[in-house]
This record gives C-alpha cells, structure tokens and sequence, in this order.
C-alpha cells in the first residue's frame, strides 16, 4: 500500500472522476442555451439536471453493493463508457424528451465513478493519509467544474451545442481507454475482502449497514452540506446571475469557477481537521451548514440587487461546502468494515443528491407558478428567485435535525462499544483552554 503503483491507479482514478464531474456540471453553463434551444418551461428545464441526479442517487446503493461484489475497476470504466453515450445522445438531441434520456445516461455512468474511486483509495492506501487523499478526490475531481465552466463553455458560445457536447464526450471516452489500461482492484499481495455469496447475502449485508448509526450520520452529513452548492452549480446558478443578477456570461463562469478554487484550498484543511479531530466531524459540518444559510440570508434578504461582493462571500461558502460533504465517506469508513463499504459510500451519496434533485425541481416549480399566476414579469425575475431559493431552508433544516439525531445515536453506539464519550464541543473548548491557560500543562491530545 501506499506504493508508486498507488499513486498511478489514484491518478487515472481521479482522472475519470475529474471527466464525469465535467460531464455532470456541462449544463450548469448551458442552462440559458438549453431554453433558447428547447423552447420549454422552467420546470422542464430543471428536469434535464433533476432526472440526472434522480437516476445518480437511486443507483448509489445498487451500485454500492456491485463494488463489494465485482469491483471498482469494472464500474468506473463501465461508468465512463454509459457517460459518453449519454452526453453524445444530448450534443444531438433534437428535443427535449431526448435530451432527458442523454442526461439520464449520464446520471447513470456518473453514480458509478466517485463511490467506486472511493473504494480504490481505501484498498490502496493505509493511515491518515485515506482521509485526506478523500478530500483530494472530490477537490481534483472538481477541476472538471472549472472545464465545464471555461474551455466548455467558450467552446459553446463560439461552436455551438453539439460540438461542445461531443467535445466533453470525449474526454470521459479517454478517461475510459486509461482505467481498461491501468486500474486495479487492489495491490496484487493484499488479501481479498470476503465478497457476498448471493444477492440475498448481498441484500443482509445492506440491511446491516443502513442501520448503522455511523453510516446514517455520514448520510446526513452529505446531505446538508452538498446540496446548495451542487443546485447553484449544476443548474440554477447560471440562469440566476447572467437574467436576474445582469452577470455577463464570462463573469458567471468565472463564479462558478471560484467554487471549485476555494474547495480546492478548504478540502486539504478539512482533511487534516477530519484527521486530527475525528470525534468533531459532526461539528464541521454543522458549521458549514451554518455557514450556507446565513449567507443566503443575506443574499436573499439584501434590498436591491446584491452586490458582486455578496455573491463572491456566496459562492466561497458553497465552495467549502462541497469537501465539507466528504467529511459523511469518512464517516462510512470508521463505522463500516471494508467488505461492506461500498455499500456504506453508497447510501451517504444518496444524501447530498436526493435534496440536491429535490431543492433544484422545487426552484423550478416555484418559478413557473409564480410567472404563470403572473406575480413576476419574467420567468428568470430578481424578486422570484428569491423566493425560489428560499426552499433550501425546509430541505436543509431537515437534514440538520435527522444530523443531530443521528449523532447522538452514533456517540451513544460509540460509547457502548468502544467506551468513548463525547461530551459538548464547548465543553472539550473549555477544558483545552484550561489546559492551556497561565499555569495549566499545555495539552499534548487533540480535542475530543
């Protein structure tokens, strides 16, 4: 473990991550000439993205139980190959009914890559580098938001529709060709992890580790603090600042590119929180939870149209919000043995694309209603998105409240086992500071 070899299959992993990501955020940029191409609702819009994260989310656990069963190598190269097809169905799809099933394929080959890459790392890699190369995974992988956001989007505006689609088609294709050429399952001296016998066996295994408390929290976890960004990013985001906020398309893209740059420099500190901090994971993301909601506030809120400045605090918080969602496969790890994790990865991406799928279809409906009952001028009008954003608070503040049940849970689980309690955070704050204070002994552990 921990090889050169590693680092090759870790690389050719992310490379393919990295293309599917671009694949699964082309039309975040193209949402504007998607309507002019289309000519249909904004409900209907919104289902090209929703219908790609449906499929996403309900293949994660079937797919989840496939890795324990097959391997990571044959989903994420058979996963490259579905996203090619997908994105070629929509470079030429002459309607809207055709450019759903191209995104559904791609939604399909996209739930393959990232949970699989998952597994990858944890079968090549031992210590506490596995939660940070995690962090890295995601961080890497979202260069392919800033390929869709700059090179795909030029290429669209100066070549159009198709040949920008078949462009990006294609690098999920080379993607492809380097996982048949140089993926492994696992180092050829390690020892196989014992693999369900039957699907029956399979289904058992499931059952065992949705109950898991562990695995509930790392749901949660996922779930609050992917979701805004990923609808900002793969939809929504675009149509709101070029029509409603008067952004030029350059300076959305470049928006949309700032999300990927902050993930960039915040996924390496939280993985070295996550590391040094494991019984304070739940803290971080309730944190950027936090964080999330009290910026759309402000934004929401602002009287007029808010200034860029906003917008750019706006797009940092939704930046760190996406390897902040990693923090849920770490989760996964500890509280799941390896035989079983590709199941547990499974079921904590379902988190963040079911209330990402569900925030971006409700933006939409809210949208349409209010421009059918004729309450806003246009269909993509300042004062309606407003409203239709505010839908993040139901979904999100739900997912905080299940967050902190399954905490307790999980500490609960964790003391009877283990015989680790896990008291208040303000209380592990106060005692650390004690420690430290004029007179006390400086303290030598992390705080727990």
């Amino acid at each position: 473990m921990n090889s050169r070899r590693s680092w090759l299959v870790f690389g050719v992993g992310v490379f393919a991550y990295m293309a599917g990501v671009m694949q699964r955020s082309t039309l975040g940029v193209a949402g504007v000439s998607a309507a002019e191409r289309f000519d249909t609702t904004a409900a209907l819009l919104s289902a090209l993205a929703v219908v790609q994260l449906i499929v996403y989310a309900g293949l994660q656990v079937p797919i989840g139980i496939l890795i324990d069963r097959v391997g990571p190598k044959v989903l994420i190269s058979v996963g490259s190959a579905v996203m090619v097809a997908g994105q070629t169905t929509l470079a030429f799809a002459p309607e809207i009914s055709v450019a759903i099933v191209g995104r559904m394929l791609v939604g399909a080959g996209d739930a393959a890559i990232f949970i699989s890459l998952i597994r990858l790392v944890n079968s090549w890699f031992s210590g506490r580098i596995v939660p940070m190369l995690s962090q890295w995974t995601g961080n890497v992988g979202a260069i392919g938001q800033i390929l869709s956001a700059v090179p795909f989007a030029w290429l669209l505006h100066e070549a159009g529709w198709s040949v920008a689609f078949s462009a990006a088609a294609a690098l999920s294709f080379a993607g492809f060709v380097l996982c048949l050429v140089f993926l492994a399952d696992r180092p050829r001296d390690a020892a196989e992890p014992p693999r369900a016998a039957s699907i029956k066996e399979a289904l058992h295994g499931l059952g065992q580790t949705v109950r898991r408390p562990g695995t509930q929290l790392g749901f949660w976890s996922h779930y609050v603090s992917q979701s805004s960004g990923t609808a900002f990013a793969l939809f929504w985001g675009f149509p709101f600042m070029v029509s409603a906020l008067g952004f030029d398309e350059g300076t959305a893209s470049f928006y949309l590119v700032v999300i990927v740059l902050t993930g960039l420099v915040a996924g390496p500190v939280l993985g070295i929180l996550t590391a040094r901090f494991p019984l304070r994971r739940s803290n971080l993301v309730l944190g950027i939870a936090a964080l999330l909601l009290a910026v759309w506030a402000a934004v929401l809120l602002w009287p007029g149209v808010p200034p860029a400045w906003l917008i750019l605090v706006l797009v940092v918080a939704m930046g760190v919000g996406g390897p902040g969602s990693l923090i849920g496969f770490d989760f996964a790890r500890s509280f799941n043995p390896i035989r079983s994790l590709g199941s547990a990865n499974g079921i904590v991406n379902v988190g963040g694309f079911t209330a990402s799928f569900v925030i971006m279809f409700l933006i939409g409906l809210v949208l349409d209603l209010q421009f059918d009952s004729g309450l806003s001028g246009t269909l993509y009008d300042l004062d309606a998105f407003r409203i239709a954003f505010a839908v993040q608070y139901p979904v999100i503040g739900f997912g905080v409240v299940m967050l902190l049940l399954a905490r307790r849970r999980t500490r609960r689980k964790l003391e009877e086992d283990e015989g680790i309690s896990v008291g208040p955070i303000w209380v592990a704050l106060y005692r650390a500071w004690k420690r430290r204070g004029p007179g006390g002994k400086r303290a030598t552990g992390s705080v727990q």
